[in-house]
C-alpha cells in the first residue's frame, strides 16, 4: 500500500480530532460572552489565544481601546494568532466571532453548559458560532498534524461585537492594519450556513430613527394639543399602505436565502411615546414619539433612493397634516456587499464541499449583515466567504445546537482549501 496522499492525511487527521474539536467548542460554549453588555470577551480571546499558542501560532491581542463600546468593566478584546508558512503570501485568515446574544427563555438545558447529546453539541453559540471558531481551528492544526507544511501563511481571529455590528472586533481590525489586502488575500468567516452552503455576501441594511413631534396639552382637552403618536401613525399607514408594496416588488438577482429576503424589506424595530415606560402616568397629549427602522435593501436599490423614500414620506405628511413634524435620524448604514465572480476562494470551497460532503455547492447571500462587510469595504479584501457548520435558523434560539458530523465535515472541507489556496511543500 503507497504513501497517503496529503489529502487523506488531512482528512484522517481531522477525523482523529473529532472529540478535541468538540472539547473545544464545548470550553467555548463555557464562557458566557454575552452581548449586550460584552460579558467575558477577554478571558474567551484568551482561552482561544492559548490554544492557538499551544499550536504553534504567533498570538497577538488587540484592545479596541477609544472605541465606544469598550469600557473598564467590558473590554473589547481581540485576539489573532499566525502561522506562517515558508513564504507570507497567500494568507489565508479565518475569522470568527466571540460575542453571543443574550439566552432569552425556553430552554431545556443548560445555555453555557456545553452538553453533548445524540450527535448535538447544545448551548448559546454552539451554532452561531463557537462550533464554527473550533473548526477553524482544527483545520490548520490538522495539517500541521498530517504532517503537511503550508507555503503560505494561516491566520485566525477571535473578534468581538460582530453581534452587534462588529465595530470594536474586525472593523477595529481593518482600521488598524491588522486585517486588510496589505497582507490578507483570503477570508473565510465560519458562520452557521450549512456544511454544503458557501455564502458570497449580504443585502444592505439602512438602520434609521423617526422621531415625529407634536405639542403637548392637557389629555381632557386634546383639542388644544397636537398627538405626536397620531402623526407617527399617519407615517405608519402611509409606510404600510404606499411604500411595502413597492419594497415587496422588488427582487435582487443575489442567490439571498431564505428565498422571501431576496425582497427589499422594512422592520418597524421599536416605537415609544409620549409618557411610555413611565410608572405613573398624567393626563398629557403626547408631543413626541420615536421610532427606530430596520430597512434592508438591494444590491440593485441605489443607495440615494433607499434613503429619498424615506424623507419622501416624512414630507408627504407633513404637506397632509400640517401640525406634523419629523426628523430623521441615520443609525447605521452597510452596502450591499458581494464576493467577485470567479473567485478562487469559492471554487476551491466549492471543490472541498463536493470532496467532503459529497454534494455540489450551494451557492447563497445572507439575508442580514455579517463581518464581511468590514473585511471587504475597510480591509480591502474582495475574496472573503462566510462558510461553517451549523444551521442559520437554529441561531438566537432556545436549545441551540450544531451537530457533531457538521463540525469535522466543516473542519475537513475548510482543511482542504487552505492546503489548496496556500500550497504545500509535501
Amino acid at each position: 500500500m503507497g504513501k497517503p496522499t496529503v489529502r487523506e492525511s488531512v482528512l484522517r487527521a481531522v477525523d482523529m480530532a473529532r472529540d478535541e474539536i468538540v472539547a473545544l467548542t464545548q470550553a467555548l460554549i463555557r464562557v458566557p460572552t454575552v452581548n449586550p453588555p460584552g460579558d467575558a470577551y477577554e478571558p474567551c480571546a484568551r482561552l482561544l489565544g492559548d490554544t492557538l499558542a499551544g499550536m504553534g501560532f504567533e498570538v497577538e491581542y488587540f484592545t479596541a481601546t477609544g472605541r465606544p463600546e469598550h469600557s473598564a468593566t467590558h473590554p473589547r478584546v481581540n485576539v489573532v494568532g499566525r502561522r506562517r508558512g515558508r513564504v507570507d503570501r497567500p494568507c489565508v485568515h479565518l475569522n470568527g466571532h466571540l460575542d453571543v446574544v443574550p439566552v432569552g427563555t425556553g430552554w431545556t438545558c443548560d445555555p453555557f453548559g456545553g452538553e453533548v447529546r445524540d450527535g448535538r453539541i447544545y448551548g448559546r453559540g454552539a451554532s452561531d458560532m463557537k462550533a464554527g471558531i473550533a473548526a477553524a481551528v482544527f483545520a490548520a492544526e490538522c495539517i500541521r498534524r498530517a504532517g503537511v507544511e503550508l507555503e503560505g501563511t494561516v491566520e485566525i481571529s477571535g473578534t468581538a461585537d460582530e453581534e452587534s455590528g462588529g465595530w470594536a472586533g474586525v472593523a477595529h481590525l481593518a482600521e488598524i492594519g491588522c486585517l486588510t489586502s496589505r497582507s490578507v488575500d483570503f477570508v473565510i468567516i465560519p458562520e452557521p450556513l450549512e456544511v454544503d452552503r458557501i455564502c458570497v455576501g449580504h443585502r444592505g441594511v439602512y438602520w434609521f430613527e423617526v422621531t415625529a413631534h407634536g405639542r403637548i396639552a392637557h389629555g381632557s382637552m386634546p383639542f388644544l394639543g397636537a398627538s405626536a403618536i397620531e402623526h407617527m401613525g399617519e407615517l405608519l399607514h402611509d409606510i404600510r399602505a404606499r411604500l411595502q408594496p413597492v419594497l415587496a416588488s422588488r427582487v435582487t438577482a443575489m442567490p439571498v436565502v431564505p428565498p422571501g429576503a431576496r425582497h427589499a424589506t422594512l422592520n418597524i424595530n421599536s416605537i415609544t411615546g409620549g409618557q411610555g415606560g413611565f410608572a405613573v402616568q398624567t393626563p398629557c397629549v403626547a408631543h413626541v414619539c420615536s421610532a427606530t427602522f430596520d430597512r434592508r435593501f438591494l444590491e440593485e436599490e441605489p443607495l440615494d433612493q433607499v434613503q429619498g423614500e424615506i424623507a419622501d414620506l416624512l414630507a408627504e405628511v407633513e404637506r397632509r397634516v400640517p401640525e406634523a413634524r419629523f426628523t430623521l435620524r441615520d443609525l447605521m448604514l452597510v452596502p450591499p456587499v458581494r464576493t467577485p465572480e470567479g473567485s478562487p476562494l469559492v471554487a476551491s470551497l466549492t471543490r472541498g464541499i463536493h470532496d467532503v460532503v459529497g454534494r455540489e455547492a450551494a451557492i447563497v447571500a445572507s439575508p442580514g449583515t455579517y463581518d464581511h462587510k468590514h473585511v471587504t469595504r475597510i480591509g480591502g479584501i474582495h475574496h472573503c466567504v462566510a462558510y461553517g457548520p451549523g444551521r442559520l435558523e437554529l441561531s438566537h434560539q432556545p436549545d441551540e445546537w450544531c451537530d457533531v458530523d457538521d463540525m469535522v465535515r466543516a473542519t475537513q472541507v475548510i482543511a482542504l482549501t487552505l492546503v489548496e489556496l496556500l500550497g504545500t511543500s509535501r
